[in-house]
């Protein structure tokens, strides 16, 4: 033994930061699972009731996206439905279509598989305002708004009549006048 030799540190671990919330962790988390899954996005889980409404996102919940094989477009998205409510969902699959297509941002999805089974209501979520399709349209403008062709016009267009009617109905500020 020589008269150089040093004591002996043990060894510690290199620490990667500060501590991190939970809640940034999630995503990270689950993003794996929910590509195995089909679920590109984790938020179309998250976010579903938003997507859909909170009357649709009671009674149904995404259980996967299958795209074609080398594709990200074009896909089925897979819902899990109560079964007393398929009837219900099956009539409104061209509705769930187009804002799970809107949500994404191009076609994702062009066919909707529904299978029967327990849909856990989404726990704790504030209760979304029903979507604007879903309210009465004045009679005499939905008359008019039918005959549009661009489905999506027609959408913006029946938003709009929608606010517009809302804003009619309000009550005045007398302080302003």
């Amino acid at each position: 033994m020589g008269s150089g030799n040093k004591p002996i540190k043990p060894y510690t671990r290199p620490r990667g930061g500060g501590a991190k919330a939970i809640g940034d962790l999630t995503p990270e988390i689950g993003r794996t699972a929910f590509r195995r899954f089909g679920f590109v996005q984790s938020s179309v889980v998250t976010r579903w009731p938003e997507i859909v409404g909170s009357a649709h996102a009671r009674v149904c919940a995404p259980e996967a996206i299958r795209f074609p094989p080398g594709e990200k477009a074009e896909g089925i998205l897979e819902l899990v439905v109560i079964p007393a409510h398929a009837p219900l969902i099956s009539q409104v699959t061209p509705e769930i279509i187009e804002r799970v297509n809107r949500f994404f941002g191009y076609r994702a999805v062009a066919r909707v598989k529904l299978r029967h089974g327990a849909v856990k209501p989404p726990a704790g979520a504030p209760a979304a305002k029903p979507p604007p399709s879903l309210k009465p349209i004045p009679l005499e403008l939905s008359e008019s708004l039918r005959d549009i062709g661009d489905p999506e016009l027609r959408m913006v267009l029946e938003s709009l009549a929608r606010s517009l009617e809302n804003t009619a109905s309000e009550p005045k500020d007398k302080s302003r006048s």
